[in-house]
């Protein structure tokens, strides 16, 4: 696969297809906004206070200039549309979304088109239906917001080396140096959610990890702290609109 600089290229939008068997890059950040839309496997996208975990047939909107970095341990297929934020009418800010059929079809047919020659008419008009169509797209619950404050994040990051620790926020707390009081004070400045919601969402997006990497769901509720596996099913369901078996087919 030839690699293309997303910033040598002259054309004001196109779109990029990618695939890999396996994915870690380091941070890195690009002139144009770019929208990260996965066709097949499961997609890790980190800010450096965000984090998603995003599905096939979903998709991540990623502001210029804002660092970020994508990761996969397991076979990965995506395409990253660039465009100038005054092309495309989606918000300052980076956000998780789901493109509906004709604009994942219009992804697909862009990723096909030269990047290193001028557009013909044709190509032109797909590219502009194509950001025509961004707008509106829905918003999906697929990230979450990483706290800064060095306590909250030794708190987040141990959760994060192991979802399934069911350790209270106190006991948390302690080992980080911190009052419980304070670190739930931190969680709902920094994250915009409680403790308890945030880590709910963390194991979540542990959870849809796993999945998509073929993980059975009764291995994926207890690898993320559920004992009862029902319980699971039901937070997933409310969470993401259907059963976790359901998600991926």
């Amino acid at each position: 696969m030839d690699i293309v600089d997303p910033d040598g290229v002259e054309q004001p939008a196109f779109v990029i297809g990618e695939q890999h068997e396996t994915l870690d890059e380091p941070l890195h950040a690009f002139r144009r906004a770019r929208l990260i839309h996965v066709n097949a496997g499961v997609l890790i996208v980190r800010t450096q206070t965000e984090r998603w975990v995003v599905p096939p047939a979903h998709a991540v909107w990623i502001p210029a200039d804002v660092l970020h970095r994508l990761s996969s341990t397991h076979p990965v297929q995506f395409c990253s549309l660039y465009a100038g934020m005054d092309a495309v009418a989606l918000p300052p800010h980076s956000v998780a979304v789901v493109p509906d059929r004709l604009v994942a079809a219009l992804l697909s047919a862009a990723a096909d088109l030269r990047h290193d020659t001028p557009l013909d008419e044709a190509a032109v008009r797909l590219v502009q239906v194509l950001l025509d169509r961004l707008p509106g797209l829905p918003v999906a619950p697929l990230g979450l917001n990483w706290p800064r404050d060095p306590r909250a994040q030794s708190i987040a990051d141990a959760l994060s080396a192991n979802p399934a620790d069911t350790a209270v926020l106190e006991e948390l707390a302690e080992a980080a140096g911190v009052t419980a009081r304070t670190a739930a004070r931190l969680f709902v400045k920094e994250t915009g959610q409680t403790f308890g919601q945030w880590r709910q969402q963390l194991r979540l997006l542990v959870a849809l990890e796993h999945l998509g990497a073929g993980a059975s769901v009764t291995q994926v509720a207890l690898e993320v702290g559920y004992s009862d596996v029902s319980s699971f099913i039901a937070v997933f369901r409310d969470a993401f609109g259907d059963t976790p078996a359901r998600y991926f087919r």
